[in-house]
């Protein structure tokens, strides 16, 4: 018998034993936190898991499928050459609107598929914190020079965070490099221009499906908000022809999925949600009939909802009940006592919103009203750029699922990077501005 693996079994059950034993049920805080809680969670099946996540799992599976490991080796690859394999990671959040866990699926499938842990790193932590409409809103509403800051900080810490997770691991890199090199060349199942439609169709789909809505209610940006659907529909069409030219389905069983999905739009302009998920249901039901590429992509996004969902939503869980739920709810630690501790520029308020950011949940472009709420409640502007450096790229439930893919080590360290960084930016900045 292992006594060691038996001792820590013990320690769980009794640690789980105490918890529910002292259980302050009786507590109106602890009552509240707990509401919170599945306030966020039935907030982020709402908000976020169909129109972000879902979509967020067809694109991994189309890169684990369509998109051959010597390309990704050859561009993020161990033994790439840096400057190209940071500089597409790094600028790769300025086409994807994402947040922190819907990014989550693209790094899984990009690093399994032999992204060195660099690149991977740089990848992770720039979809979500320099997309173009959260470095848009950020100017406009938190003043220019935040917008600028952020976008400049947030393309270097990608490099930097990257680079010196590849030197922590540069013997693990290396090993990695050495088999990658192994690897025979394969042939393209398809010209690569063909995969690149496929593959950024999925991606403007999920882009205009979730289009924030601006500040003001002219220009360009509203119009695209007011037509997002109408938009989304026309790329919904090209996927349609993608599916029967690239991905080579029967056209028949293409158009009798797809003319449901027309008529619910028609039935339903309201409620563009109800054709969104029938279209979900149709392209799963497409995909699992036909053998081959079709079923393999079904299969491999179906393995990465299994891997990342039930992480997601326990760590959303967690974070509901310590910081509250969406509309600055209350969890149990209050609100107030966050505002009162990133007040003025001083190192412990740059430090304490880096941590707060990294483990507050914020889905896209909502860390800007945040911000501008605790500005408003007397946040520095140092303490302000480390939050929205820290916070977008990480979250509790992201967290979670980054330790399945790259281990708790790994992760850990990437946490703690960030949080230094974010400290040290928004304390040189605060100092300027």
């Amino acid at each position: 018998m292992n006594w060691k693996e038996e001792y820590k079994k013990l320690i769980i059950i009794v640690a789980i034993f105490l918890a529910v034993f002292y259980l302050p049920i009786g507590n109106s805080r602890f009552i509240v936190a707990l509401y919170e809680s599945l306030r966020l969670l039935k907030w982020y099946a709402r908000e976020h898991v169909l129109l972000c996540l879902v979509p967020a799992f067809f694109i991994a599976g189309v890169i684990s499928v369509f998109i051959s490991q010597n390309a990704v080796i050859k561009y993020l690859g161990a033994s790439a050459k840096k400057w190209v394999a940071y500089a597409v990671a790094s600028v790769s959040g300025t086409i994807l609107a994402v947040c922190s866990c819907t990014v989550l699926p693209l790094f899984s499938g990009i690093y399994k598929r032999g992204a060195g842990l660099g690149p991977a790193i740089a990848f992770l932590y720039s979809g979500p914190a320099i997309n173009i409409l959260a470095i848009i809103l950020t100017a406009r509403i938190l003043g220019t020079e935040l917008g600028i800051a952020r976008v400049v900080g947030a393309v270097l810490f990608s490099i930097v965070i990257g680079y010196t997770m590849h030197l922590i691991y540069r013997k693990e890199e290396q090993a990695k490099a050495e088999a990658q090199s192994e690897i025979p060349e394969s042939e393209e199942s398809r010209p690569i221009w063909q995969t690149a439609v496929h593959f950024f169709l999925l991606v403007l789909i999920l882009i205009f499906m979730n289009w924030g809505r601006p500040d003001t209610d002219n220009g360009v940006w509203h119009f695209i908000y007011a037509k997002k659907w109408l938009i989304t529909g026309f790329f919904g069409i090209g996927l349609i022809f993608s599916l029967i030219i690239i991905v080579k389905i029967k056209s028949l069983q293409v158009f009798l999925v797809a003319v449901p999905v027309l008529v619910l739009a028609f039935l339903f302009p309201a409620r563009p949600v109800i054709a969104f998920v029938a279209a979900i249901f149709g392209l799963s039901i497409l995909l699992s009939i036909n053998k081959g590429e079709p079923s393999e992509w079904m299969n491999s996004s179906w393995n990465f909802a299994k891997q990342i969902l039930p992480l997601l939503a326990i760590g959303v869980l967690i974070a509901g009940f310590l910081l509250g739920g969406p509309d600055n709810g209350q969890g149990i630690i209050p609100n107030r006592w966050i505002a009162s501790l990133v007040g003025g520029n001083s190192l412990f308020s740059n430090f304490f919103a880096s941590i707060a950011g990294a483990f507050m949940y914020f889905a896209t472009l909502t860390e800007v009203p945040i911000v501008q709420g605790l500005i408003a409640s007397g946040m520095g502007k140092g303490p302000a750029l480390s939050l929205l450096l820290a916070g977008p790229a990480l979250s509790l439930p992201n967290m979670l699922v980054i330790r399945s893919v790259i281990g708790s080590q790994k992760t850990i360290i990437y946490v703690i990077l960030v949080i230094i960084m974010a400290t040290i930016s928004g304390l040189i900045y605060g100092v300027i501005f």
